[in-house]
This record gives structure tokens, C-alpha cells and sequence, in this order.
């Protein structure tokens, strides 16, 4: 009978274990009738060898005779052996190739069959010897790599052990049968083989060992005559090694009323009849393992498809449309969320994208502030230059529409990301959309991928451009009548104004301090005559013109060290020189001095630098003495005094100064804020972060929705379209179903093995029918 050789169905087998030099190889050669297994000194047996022993009969005497009676030939090569030296160097070979030179063993096996008339049918695995001690080159751990892999192969319910030992030492010393009682404890599967028995001392035999007596196994023990290493040198044939061992069995005294059990030739029938036996044992079981086998072989080869579709150019244009729709189908269903194949391991597919939309984009526009990049020299300078020559009453709207249209497109940058992430998306579920059919043809799986891909191109431009066109649609009208926004101006001026009152708090010892020098002033000029010597124009008392004062001081933001300077220069100087100053007013009186109004809007910081009026005196105005602008200016550009003579140039050299001062002022912008100021700046500040919020909220709730309508809807609503259009096309269905090779060759494994499994079913079911 044969056999398949199937690494998933356990046949059964006879597995030869025995210690080095205990003559396992003598035992096979003998079985064979040839000599064909290397021999040496040490470990020669390296690899397994899967031996099996197929009978031929021989033709009628009137056939022909076929050329060759008796070969060998191994599952690595096509090559019939007829030479059985030359099966002994291909064994070396092949155990050098893959156990190496270095007396190490491997697991893979040497398979070899020999057809011979003069054998029984068997399966035999000769296993390296087992050791004790590593010799030579040997691994360290040789005696453990070993075990294991005989273990591996005995431990197998179906496999028979054929357990050698040698009768020249005792028994209780064999490594095989204390290795076949580790897995066969009852010893149901187990042969006992005893060789060199004309090797034992003189007056000894192992009569007790071969009848049961000293270890009972159930299949009993045989003892076998190898031939000696001198009948190996001498080249002694093996017929006549044959007959000179039923000679011994018959002659020796010991052995003779047993010798009919005894030899080779009856240990190849009771192997051959134990093997039969055991596998008329298992055969229901190997059926309907093979049946099973049978099942699981079938469905995986018809995942491969059928090679019959590829006849007609109408089949191939039907199986290339199923594809495609197939593959459709995958990718709307994986964006949808209605896949049958779910992952519970990772976000995928349609989920990704709402990953996209609420945690990165809505995490990305949370973590923008809309003032980072905005200081308050920026929005100082803003306001100024929106307001021009004239000064501001209330905040410009024209600084807040400057400041607020490059904050908003500070949304571009994460709106255009979002519609990258989710392009790369819907990549990913185009790759991962692939059926195991449609693995089967690699160039129809790179061209549908390549039309997807395209499509997906074609849709990020105008989705990009429409993200973009959101945010230059919110920069482009700055609505600040909407309904959040008003509400948020409101509250942004409250905060504004609590703000610049909490500063103002620490100034109101400056302005004290200013009211109180001004009224001891009062105490020393006389009564009903301001501070320059000149009576109130229109009636107000000396605390509100400073009060004006001061105001005007904030007003214009020049709280500076030098006007205070020059303020309190001009108070000295009056003090020493009011009655001088009041003369020079009662020559010169102002013809508006009675009226109460009249000039009050001139009171202003200019007052305390030129004195009452400014530089540019109208005529019916009292003029300052020089000696008034001589200190002011020394209080500013220096502490040397003028000469007397270029008394006359200092208002020429102020002018000319003017220049410097405006540039020294420009540089230094951000180093201090009037109190005004800070309020415009407050508020400005606020408010673009209230409409900065509104605008953020509606570009997150837009931009997702521009991205499902132009780039994943409408993809989805295409994709089966634009691939049908593609590749529906007859004269590239060939092209298109051609198979990967590695594809092929697997198809043909397993069809291989699917006929394999129905002739080793057919095998087991005429043992069946006809008992062996």
C-alpha cells in the first residue's frame, strides 16, 4: 500500500530508536537487503530518514523484464537511483547541506523510497542515535536536541517504536525501551529488536529477554545477527549475512526451539503485519480525519477561483464587473460604518474621519488664541493709524476690521489640514479594501487602486479651494451686528472700563500731589489770581483747571517724565515770578478774560510747557516770559542754560528737535500706555476675541461639512462609475486577470494535495473491504 506523506493526517509509521553503535542501521539495511546507509564513527544518522519500503512484483517469465528491478528515489530530486552507493553519498550530501559539518542534527527530514521485489510495504524513520556525551565538534546540549526529536516523532499515537538494544549490555541500561516506557507506558506500541546476539559473553544468552520474561512488551522482542564490521571491510553480500543468521538461530543450542521467531526475515513480516494491524486500528479514525482534511482542502482551493472562467472573454468581463462592484461596495460600506468586517482593535474607515472632524480639527481651532501674536504696540499703533491727524473720540471700527481679518485667517492653516487628513483617509480604506479574490489578480488590484486614487485627486483641489474661500468669506465682511457679537462688545466694554479704573487707582497719589502744590500756590499769589499770576477766565476754581489739566495730560498720552518734569519747572518759576507775570497780564489784558468759557478748551498739558497759550499765540493772548520757556526747555533737552543772546532761537531749536522726538517716541511705543490707551487697548482686544470665537464656530461646523459634500460623498457616489468607465474594457481582460505567480503555484499545491488526501481515501477504503 501507499501512503501520503501529509503534515496535518498522522500516518502510521514504525519509528527506529536506538543508542549509537547499537546497530539501527544494520537492522534496516537488512530489512532492504542492500547496503545503502552511511556509517562511521560517532553520530552519523543526523537528519531523519523517512524510509519507505514499496514492494514490486516481478512481471510473469514470458513479459519482458523491466531495466531496472530495484531503485531509490528522494522526494528533493526527480532522480532514479539504481546504484545504492550513490544513495549513500546523496544522504551524506543532503545532511551536510542542511545539518552543516559540524555533527549538529536537524528536524527536517531526508525522505527516500525504495521499489524492490524483495521488500515488504513499510514506513520506517531512522532517528539519529541517541548520546550521552557531545564528542568532538558536537553542541554542548546534543543529548537534549536529540531526545526531543525523537520524542517528537514517538510521542505520536499512530507511530509504532521499534526500540533497539544491544545483548552484549544489560538491559536495564537501554536508553531506547527507558524511552518508549516514557510515552508507551503498557507497551502496546512498542517492539523490542536485540542485536548482537554472537557478540555475547560465552555461557549467556538472552533467552529470558526474547521470551517476555525479564520485560514484557505486547508485540515481544526479535533478535537479529548483524554483520560485523569485518564482513562490512570484506564486503560480505547480504544474502549470504542473511543465511549465515538463520544458520546461527538453527545450530545455537539456546536459541533453536525459538528460531522460527527469530531473524530478519520474520522482523519484517511482524512489521509488516503490526503496521497493517495498526492501521486496520485507526483506519476509522484516518478516514474521517481524511475527510475532513478532504473538506478544508476543497474550500481553500476554491478561494483561489476556478481556472475555467479565464475561457471566454464574456466570463472575464463578467468576473472583472463582480470586482469592481465588490470593491465599490467594500469602500462605501467601510466609510458608512456597515462593514462586516469590524475592527475592535483600532478606529478605521468612517470613524477615523469623525475622529478627524471632532477631536484634531476641533482640538486644532480650541488651541488657537486670537490675540497670541497681537501686542499692545501693535493695537496702539493700529488705532493711531486708523484715526489719522484727527483725534479719537470713541474706539475706530477701521483699527478693530485691521486687526481682526489676519486673526481670522489664522483658520486657514488647520481647516486645509483637516481636508489633507481626511484625503489620506479615505486612501488608507481604498487600500484596505481588498477581497481575497481580488488578491488573486494583482494588476486589476493596482488599476482599480490607481482610479480611485486619481478620483481622490480630483476632488481635494476644489475642496481645499472651498475650505479656503470659508475663511476669505468670513475675512471679507466683518459683521459686528451680529447677535453674539453685541453681546460680547457689551460685556468686552464693561471689562475694558473695571480694567482701566483698577489702573487709574494707583495714580491718584500723582494727581493729589499735583492738586496740592498747585493750591499752596494759590495760598502765596494773590487772592482771585491763578497760578501764572492771571484771574480765572471763567470763574472756575484752581482744583478743576488742574483736574482739566490732568485729563488733557491723559488725553494726549504724554504722562511722561519730562512733562512732569517741565510741570513742576513752571511752577517754581511762577512762584518766584507771579508778580512780574501778573504785570505783564494787566498791560496786556484779554479781551475775552470776563467771559466764562472762553479758552477753557485751550487748557490743556501744552500749558505747563509754553504757559497759557501755546507757541502759536493769537494776538490778544499773554505771552510767556522768556525766562519761562528757558527753564522748560533746559528741563528737557539739558541742564546748561542758554546764553543770553540765543535766547531768541529756542523756539528754532525746538523744532528742529521735533523730528528726533517724534522718532524717539515711535521706537519706544511699547514702553508705556496712558490710561486711555490701555482702555482702547483692553477693548480692542476683547472684542476681536469675541468675534474671533464666532467666526471659529462657524468654520468648525462648516469646513466638515464641505469636506463630506466635495470630497467623501462624492466620491462614494462615483467611485463605481468611474471604475466601470476605466477598466470595463475588453481588450484589457486579459491584462487585468492575470494571476500572481506565487498565486499559481500555491493553487497547485494544494490541488496536489487534494488528490493526494482521495487516493490515500480510496487506499484506506479497499483495505476495508478487503482485510489485510
Amino acid at each position: 500500500m501507499k501512503f501520503v506523506e501529509g503534515g496535518e493526517l498522522d500516518m502510521p509509521q514504525l519509528a527506529v530508536v536506538g543508542s549509537q553503535s547499537a546497530g539501527k542501521s544494520s537492522v534496516l539495511e537488512n530489512i532492504v537487503g542492500r547496503d545503502f546507509l552511511p556509517r562511521g564513527q560517532g553520530i552519523v544518522t543526523r537528519r531523519p530518514l523517512v524510509l519507505q519500503l514499496i514492494h514490486t512484483p516481478l512481471p510473469p517469465a514470458d513479459m519482458p523484464q523491466p531495466g531496472f528491478a530495484e531503485y531509490g528515489q528522494f522526494l528533493h530530486t526527480e532522480r532514479r537511483f539504481t546504484d545504492f552507493a550513490e544513495i549513500r553519498k546523496e544522504i551524506e550530501a543532503e545532511t551536510f547541506r542542511v545539518a552543516g559539518q559540524n555533527k549538529g542534527i536537524s528536524k527536517l527530514p531526508i525522505s527516500l523510497r525504495i521499489y524492490s521485489p524483495n521488500v515488504l510495504d513499510l514506513t520506517l524513520v531512522d532517528l539519529p542515535g541517541l548520546t550521552k556525551i557531545p564528542v568532538g565538534d558536537q553542541p554542548t546540549d546534543i543529548e537534549r536536541q536529540i531526545r526531543n526529536l525523537v520524542l517528537d516523532y514517538i510521542s505520536k499515537p499512530n507511530c509504532v517504536i521499534l526500540a533497539v538494544s544491544a545483548a552484549n549490555v544489560d538491559l536495564a541500561n537501554s536508553d531506547s525501551l527507558k524511552l518508549a516506557r516514557s510515552v508507551d507506558p503498557q507497551g502496546r506500541r512498542t517492539i523490542g529488536v536485540l542485536t548482537k546476539l554472537d557478540l555475547m559473553d560465552a555461557g549467556t544468552n538472552a533467552v529470558d529477554i526474547l521470551t517476555g520474561r525479564v520485560y514484557p512488551l505486547k508485540l515481544g522482542f526479535i533478535g537479529v545477527v548483524n554483520r560485523s564490521q569485518q564482513d562490512i571491510n570484506s564486503e560480505r553480500s547480504m544474502a549470504d549475512t542473511l543465511a549465515g543468521e538463520v544458520e546461527y538461530f538453527k545450530t545455537h543450542p539456546a536459541y533453536r526451539n525459538i528460531a522460527h521467531k527469530q531473524g530478519t526475515k520474520y522482523l519484517s513480516k511482524t512489521l509488516n503485519q503490526v503496521l497493517l494491524n495498526h492501521i486496520r486500528d485507526k483506519l476509522p479514525d484516518m478516514k474521517a480525519r481524511l475527510n475532513t482534511l478532504m473538506g478544508q482542502t476543497q474550500q481553500e482551493l476554491n478561494s483561489f477561483g476556478d481556472e475555467a472562467l479565464f475561457g471566454e472573454p464574456h466570463q472575464m468581463g463578467s468576473l472583472v464587473l463582480r470586482l469592481m462592484t465588490q470593491f465599490a461596495r467594500d469602500f462605501v460600506a467601510s466609510i458608512d460604518g456597515t462593514s462586516l468586517e469590524i475592527s475592535t482593535k483600532e478606529l478605521s474607515g468612517g470613524a477615523r474621519i469623525y475622529y478627524i472632524f471632532n477631536d484634531v480639527f476641533g482640538h486644532a481651532l480650541d488651541s488657537l488664541d486670537p490675540t497670541y501674536n497681537l501686542s499692545a504696540a501693535d493695537v496702539r499703533t493700529a488705532i493711531r493709524n486708523s484715526t489719522g491727524p484727527r483725534p479719537s473720540l470713541f474706539v475706530p471700527e477701521v483699527a478693530f476690521d485691521i486687526l481682526v481679518k489676519p486673526q481670522i485667517k489664522l483658520l486657514e492653516a488647520p481647516s486645509l489640514r483637516c481636508v489633507e487628513l481626511v484625503y489620506e483617509e479615505l486612501v488608507k480604506i481604498c487600500h484596505n479594501c481588498t477581497s481575497p479574490e481580488l488578491q488573486r489578480f494583482p494588476r486589476l488590484h493596482a488599476k482599480i487602486i490607481e482610479v480611485v486614487s486619481d478620483l481622490l485627486r480630483e476632488r481635494l483641489a476644489p475642496t481645499s479651494e472651498y475650505a479656503q474661500s470659508l475663511i476669505q468669506i468670513q475675512a471679507a465682511y466683518i459683521n459686528t451686528n451680529h447677535p453674539s457679537f453685541v453681546t460680547g462688545s457689551a460685556q468686552a466694554a464693561k471689562e475694558a472700563h473695571t480694567q482701566s479704573q483698577r489702573r487709574i487707582e494707583p495714580s491718584k497719589g500723582t494727581v493729589r500731589e499735583v492738586f496740592s502744590s498747585v493750591t499752596s500756590d494759590n495760598d502765596e499769589e494773590e487772592e482771585g489770581k491763578g497760578p501764572n499770576g492771571l484771574a480765572p477766565r471763567d470763574g472756575r476754581s484752581v482744583s478743576a483747571t488742574v483736574h482739566d489739566r490732568s485729563r488733557a495730560a491723559n488725553a494726549s498720552g504724554n504722562l511722561s517724565s519730562a512733562s512732569t518734569t517741565a510741570a513742576r519747572a513752571s511752577k517754581d518759576h511762577n512762584r518766584s515770578h507771579h508778580r512780574s507775570a501778573s504785570h505783564s497780564n494787566q498791560n496786556h489784558p484779554t479781551s475775552g478774560a470776563g467771559a466764562p468759557g472762553v479758552g477753557a478748551a485751550r487748557e490743556t498739558f501744552l500749558n505747563y510747557f509754553f504757559g497759557t497759550q501755546g507757541p502759536a499765540s493769537a494776538p490778544s493772548t499773554a505771552i510767556p516770559s522768556n525766562s519761562t520757556r528757558t527753564q522748560a526747555v533746559t528741563d528737557i533737552l539739558g541742564d546748561e542754560p542758554l546764553p543770553e543772546q540765543d535766547m531768541g532761537k529756542v523756539a528754532a531749536f525746538d523744532m528742529k528737535s521735533l523730528g528726533k522726538h517724534i522718532e524717539s517716541n515711535s521706537s519706544e511705543a511699547a514702553v508705556s500706555l496712558t490710561t486711555r490707551e490701555e482702555m482702547e487697548t483692553t477693548l480692542i482686544r476683547s472684542l476681536i476675541k469675541s468675534y474671533f470665537g464666532i467666526v471659529r464656530q462657524s468654520i468648525q461646523d462648516l469646513v466638515p461639512k464641505a469636506i463630506m459634500h466635495f470630497l467623501v460623498n462624492n466620491t462614494s457616489q462615483q467611485v463605481q462609475n468611474r471604475l466601470v468607465s476605466s477598466l470595463y474594457k475588453p481588450e484589457m481582460f486579459s491584462e487585468l486577470l492575470h494571476e500572481d505567480e506565487t498565486l499559481v503555484a500555491e493553487r497547485e499545491r494544494v490541488k496536489a494535495l487534494l488528490d493526494a488526501y482521495r487516493e490515500a481515501f480510496r487506499t484506506l477504503s479497499e483495505v476495508s473491504i478487503n482485510p489485510i
